[in-house]
Formats: structure tokens, C-alpha cells, sequence
């Protein structure tokens, strides 16, 4: 586990730190005073590498970081907070980034749960609309940025209304050749991570891993309750309730679209998030119906499998030799 830095720590004599703000397994990060622009705050995303991996792997790693650390800071949308800075010290990696004042999105969720009421749908399809602005101007980036990791948390409410994707933790860029190199290492959050995400699979995350995510979160947030994780609804179909059942608030529409952006196949989700933001917001008519299963690809089906699935259908086929068997005596 990284070492955190302490309060009136000073790095690079210029970044002081004030006090830790967030916490993952690969680092922190820290809301810091700039000490020379007075009065501005910023956040510093800490990137702790393993000094036990060779010294190549750590080389190709930090590479990675400083390219991709790059692209970041060229960007520059009113709904993502500026990356000004990067820089490294020892084995840890930094990003700083303007630090946004204000609530996240889960926080607010969670005050109107403790109210026993939900969360405005016109107000979360502001926000959406914001986040719709955010994702699209990543995605077109080149080569286009998926962000893997949206959720209530990573978005934060300034006192002006604005809202800001936050937490650049996972941001993918996607190679013309389809390799890719994430900045750091990590599965997203498993409530919001579409299956093709999961067990080592990156290369198969593009735009619509940020879609699925965008749905599960809007499911959230006007639901009060968590989605369920896509390897559970892989296993068990019927397992996640439909969002008007337990908000008849929302409309029907909002929620056929949140369902099409959370399918788990990602070929039956919106291609893009313009495509799903019209639906969204009705300037275009929703799908009469999603393809059927049995039109997916039988092999990109397998890829998706989870490992319970392909151990239940090795037994089956055992259970089913061993019956022939048995017969044949």
C-alpha cells in the first residue's frame, strides 16, 4: 500500500499538500495549494508504480504515464476539470489537476435517500446532458479517449450547476491499431463496468464501455438503488429491477433508454453517445426492440462469458457423457 504524503508536504516547491482527499489501491489523491498562483487549489492524482517489477515493465509503465499524461493536458472542455501538470519522483507518478469545489453526485443521491425521496429527473437529465457534452468531446478526440470509469462519484456539482467528470484514473486511449495503453491499471468499478471490461479483456473496450457505464450510473442515481454487475445479469437475466418499479416517476422513455445503454452485449447499445443522447432527450425515436441473444456472435459471446458460466457448461457436457455411458451398459 502507497505511503501517503502528509499535510505540509511540498513537492516540486511548488505543490503543497493540504490533506488526502481520495484513496485507491495504486495511490492517492490530494487536495494541494499552488504556491505560485496564490489562492489557487488543485488536486494531485498519485500514481504509486511497483518497485518490484523489472526495470523494462517500469520503464514502459511511467512511459506510458508521460504519453498519456500528454494527451490529457491538451484537453480542454468546460466540463472536465484542466490537467496543468505532470511530473514524477522516485517510484510515484503525479497529475494535477484544477481541484473542483462542490458535491459529487453519489452524495447528493444519497441526501434525497435519506429523505425518502428521489432525486429530480429534470435535474439528472441536466447533469446528463453535461456529462452527454464531456464524453462526446473525449471520444473525439485522436485517436478518441473512453474514460472507464463513470459513476456518481466521479462527477461533481459546483456551486455555479456546472457539472465535471472527474478522477482520470482509468482513462483509455484508443491506438489506431486498437492496442491500448491505460494509465493505470484497474477494472473501474464494478457496478458501473460493462462485462467486456472485466478479466484483462481492455482491448475489447471502446465508446461503449463508457455508455454502459453512463446508463448504470442515470440507473443509480434516479433509483436510489445500486445496478446490478453485469456478470450477475450474465448469470441471472431477471436479476435487476426495472427503474420505473422502484421510481414510477421516471418516464417511460428515460427508462428504455438507460436499458438499451446498459445491454451487455455492446453491439446492442447506442454506437455512439450522440446516438444515445438523441434517444435520451427524444429527437429520435427509441429501438422497437433490442436484437435477441440469439442474434450475438457466438464468439464475442464466449469472450464475454464469465468463468462460472464456462465451468457450468464443462459440467454439463461431463453430466451428459456420463449418462451416455451409464445407458450404454
Amino acid at each position: 500500500m502507497p505511503v501517503p504524503l502528509k499535510t505540509g508536504d511540498l513537492l516540486r516547491e511548488r505543490y503543497r499538500v493540504h490533506e488526502r482527499i481520495g484513496q485507491g489501491g495504486m495511490g492517492n489523491i490530494y487536495l494541494a495549494d499552488d504556491m505560485r498562483l496564490e489562492g489557487r487549489k488543485c488536486a494531485l492524482k498519485e500514481v504509486e508504480h511497483d518497485r518490484n517489477l523489472p526495470e523494462k515493465i517500469l520503464g514502459e509503465a511511467r512511459d506510458q504515464f508521460l504519453r498519456e499524461a500528454t494527451v490529457l493536458a491538451r484537453l480542454d472542455h468546460p466540463n472536465l476539470p484542466k490537467v496543468s501538470d505532470f511530473f514524477s519522483i522516485g517510484e510515484k507518478d503525479y497529475l494535477v489537476m484544477d481541484f473542483v469545489p462542490g458535491k459529487d453526485l453519489r452524495t447528493l443521491m444519497l441526501e434525497a435517500r435519506a429523505q425518502d425521496s428521489f432525486l429530480d429527473e429534470r435535474d439528472v437529465l441536466d447533469w446528463a446532458a453535461q456529462l452527454a457534452d464531456a464524453l462526446t468531446y473525449l471520444h473525439r478526440q485522436s485517436p478518441p479517449i473512453v474514460h472507464r470509469d463513470i459513476k456518481p462519484s466521479n462527477l461533481k456539482i459546483t456551486p455555479d450547476g456546472l457539472l465535471k467528470l472527474v478522477d482520470f484514473g482509468l482513462v483509455k486511449v484508443l491506438a489506431p491499431d486498437e492496442e491500448t495503453i491505460t494509465i493505470i491499471q484497474g477494472q473501474g468499478t464494478v457496478l458501473y463496468t460493462p462485462l467486456e471490461q472485466y478479466g484483462g479483456s481492455e482491448s475489447h473496450t471502446d465508446v461503449r464501455s463508457d455508455i454502459y457505464a453512463f446508463g448504470a450510473t442515470l440507473y443509480h442515481l434516479l433509483t436510489n438503488q445500486p445496478p446490478v454487475d453485469a456478470r450477475q445479469r450474465f448469470l441471472h437475466p431477471a436479476g435487476q429491477t426495472m427503474p420505473r418499479r422502484i421510481n414510477p416517476g421516471i418516464s417511460p422513455r428515460t427508462e428504455k433508454a438507460i436499458l438499451w445503454a446498459m445491454e451487455l452485449h455492446p453491439d446492442l447499445r447506442p454506437d455512439s453517445i450522440e446516438t444515445f443522447r438523441q434517444y435520451l432527450f427524444g429527437t429520435k425515436e427509441l429501438p422497437q426492440r433490442p436484437l435477441s441473444r440469439s442474434r450475438r456472435a457466438p464468439a464475442l459471446d464466449a469472450l464475454l462469458a464469465p468463468p462460472e458460466s464456462i465451468i457450468f457448461g464443462l459440467s454439463a457436457i461431463l453430466l451428459l457423457l456420463s449418462l451416455i455411458a451409464t445407458l450404454g451398459r
